[in-house]
């Protein structure tokens, strides 16, 4: 079931970031890297352009997008909609597929 807490207002966010430690923060995921206790998440935009063994440039031009867009995708800023998400399920699941129409 969906969590149906409200945003922190403005003034209990400012109070909340001004009790926080940024250093002991980053310090600690540093510590945590190092000791392998973090693990890469790849966005399905990544993992579909991987399948297809292509650079970035190439993805988007093969899906019609800029670099940009799919950098969005890949950087989980943006999400793809409609055919481009279709393209990309087919790219992760039969890159073969994607492929030939290119060739």
């Amino acid at each position: 079931m969906p969590s149906k807490t409200k945003p922190l207002s403005d003034a209990k966010l400012r109070a909340m970031e001004a009790k926080r430690d940024f250093a002991a923060e980053l310090l600690e995921s540093v510590k945590q890297m190092k000791a392998g206790k973090t693990r890469v998440v790849l966005t399905p935009a990544v993992e579909a352009r991987e399948k297809t063994g292509l650079s970035q440039s190439q993805f988007a031009k093969l899906l019609g997008v800029s670099v940009r867009t799919l950098q969005g995708w890949e950087q989980g800023r943006k999400q793809p909609s409609g055919a481009a998400r279709t393209l990309l399920a087919i790219a992760k699941t039969n890159p073969k597929a994607l492929l030939a129409v290119v060739e």
